[in-house]
């Protein structure tokens, strides 16, 4: 029986998984919360410090833009336009790390009213995000993000 016992500890303690404490949930928190702070402000500005080179952004519509300079020209043209002065506040997050260097944020975010080009309004709406975010170089960053309106809100 005391072989399994040390089995056991030496399996708990020896997988990585298990590995991830408070500090690295801090700083996969820290990229969510910059990317929200970046779309507040609307000019993603700091995006570079947080995200891949390789980042991919999937919009509300589906839409999919692969590489942070593409992703960049289209979030910034969006927040030029409609979503000019909106603003996301988190309203809940979980944080999962599938490996040491990759974890899932899924966030719901609050955001504020705002008007599609097509006339939709958008009021009171909530949105679950779900940012995947990788460890690399010693550094969490953004590489993909993905968020849908959540319905009958």
């Amino acid at each position: 029986m005391k072989t399994y016992y040390i089995i056991f500890l030496t399996f708990i303690f020896s997988n990585p998984s298990f590995g991830q404490n408070s500090q690295n949930e801090e700083l996969v928190k820290n990229v969510v919360l910059a990317f929200q702070d970046d779309f507040n402000e609307g000019g993603f500005k700091k995006a570079e410090f947080y995200t891949t080179i390789d980042w991919e952004h999937i919009n509300p519509g589906g839409g999919i833009t692969k590489g942070r300079e593409n992703v960049l020209k289209e979030v910034r043209a969006v927040h030029q336009t409609f979503l000019k002065g909106v603003s996301l506040t988190i309203e809940s997050i979980t944080i999962r790390f599938l490996t040491p260097t990759v974890a899932i944020a899924d966030v719901v975010h609050k955001i504020s009213d705002y008007e599609l080009p097509q006339g939709v309004e958008h009021q009171n709406e909530r949105q679950m995000k779900t940012y995947i975010i990788v460890k690399r170089q010693n550094k969490w960053l953004l590489t993909l993000d993905q968020n849908t309106v959540i319905a009958g809100h």
